[in-house]
């Protein structure tokens, strides 16, 4: 298993690296939109898709990207769209949490299936925004979230149920607990300050996220970091939900050793959309 997960690993990363760091953002846009429409198709298998219809649920994922992709919608503002989405997944990654793993079948299967491949655009979007914003601003993103899954990992291990008596969500995800949650705040908190110091320290030419929210104020940089980083946990539990309602273990097994796309992206799905939320508020 573990020679699986380092050479899949590896794989992607020969693969992602360059398409990241190309001197122009069309190689790295046209990589996450095939990974996008991989998770489109996850996605419908996991609410009970037969194949035909869970690899078509894919195609339209991707052909709702290469519209928006085609219209321009990659390189223009849209404010409007991301306070739509970052609301949308307040609202719905509470009430899905609210209603638990029983819940999930109780929604019509189109409804599901439609919000999943609204959000996986609406995700691939942003990635594809904020990559054209520059690799700094797409890493500071990114790496807030893996901050915040390692952080929460070493908390919760460390300290998981010392400090409070229930656990974050037993019927969804049984090993997180909240002080994993805050551990993985408290690391998001901590690389925002040394990415800031960073930026001014190299004179970065594009501002990372935290360098956008504290040309406003330090107290955005903490209100938006604890923010984002907790959509990123509500990100993960919602795909568990998904999963446990139909019974996997892993989303797929695209990524032999690591499961599937959705399993990778789950926590970003969320935080990519409010990262431009709070980074195009942040410049008005």
């Amino acid at each position: 298993m573990l020679k699986q997960r380092v050479i899949t690993a590896v794989v992607l990363l020969a693969i992602l690296l360059p398409a990241l760091f190309w001197r122009t953002p069309q190689p790295f846009i046209a990589v996450t939109l095939l990974l996008i429409g991989a998770a489109a198709w996850e996605f419908a298998r996991l609410n009970g898709c037969r194949p035909v219809a869970a690899v078509s649920a894919g195609a339209l994922c991707i052909a709702l990207c290469l519209v928006a992709w085609t219209v321009g919608w990659v390189d223009r503002p849209l404010p409007t769209l991301w306070i739509l989405a970052g609301g949308a997944w307040v609202l719905a990654g509470a009430l899905l949490l609210r209603v638990g793993v029983q819940g999930w079948p109780a929604i019509p299967r189109r409804v599901r299936l439609a919000g999943g491949v609204i959000a996986l655009w609406v995700a691939w979007l942003a990635v594809a925004q904020a990559r054209v914003a520059g690799v700094n601003f797409l890493l500071s993103v990114l790496v807030l979230v893996w901050v915040a899954d390692v952080g929460a990992y070493f908390a919760g291990r460390t300290f998981g149920l010392k400090f409070t008596r229930n656990k974050l969500a037993p019927g969804i995800s049984p090993g997180k607990s909240w002080e994993g949650v805050w551990g993985g705040m408290l690391g998001v908190l901590l690389l925002a300050v040394g990415w800031i110091v960073g930026d001014r320290h190299w004179d970065a030419a594009v501002p990372s996220l935290y360098s956008r929210l504290a040309g406003v104020g330090w107290w955005l940089v903490v209100a938006g970091c604890v923010f984002v980083a907790a959509m990123s946990v509500v990100g993960d539990l919602v795909e568990s939900l998904v999963k446990r309602s139909a019974g996997a273990k892993d989303s797929s097994n695209l990524l032999p050793g690591h499961g599937g796309v959705l399993d990778r992206v789950d926590a970003l799905l969320p935080t990519l959309p409010l990262a431009m939320m709070l980074a195009t508020l942040a410049s008005r």
